[in-house]
């Protein structure tokens, strides 16, 4: 599925559904990307303060991967949508 973010707090909705979608705690998540669980609520919480590091560490436990595209180019088909 394909999510168009534009704000921080979009990324922080989507982290949190990703993670329990992926079956992971707080804590699970923290231990595997080497934070605390209390950073990883942080995160969830203001998303603004993640590093690129992290955004990319805790993408891969979820079973995310980060692209970027010309927002000026259409989504191609079939992908399914979701805008935040």
């Amino acid at each position: 599925m394909l999510h168009l973010i534009a704000t921080p707090d979009q990324i922080a909705q989507l982290l949190v559904a990703s993670r329990r979608q992926a079956g992971l705690t707080q804590a699970d998540a923290a231990a595997r990307i080497g934070v605390s669980q209390s950073r990883i609520s942080a995160l969830e919480t203001d998303a603004g303060a993640l590093t690129v590091t992290q955004l990319l560490a805790l993408s891969g436990i979820y079973g995310l991967q980060l692209q970027m595209r010309d927002k000026n180019q259409p989504v191609p088909d079939p992908t399914p949508l979701i805008e935040w």
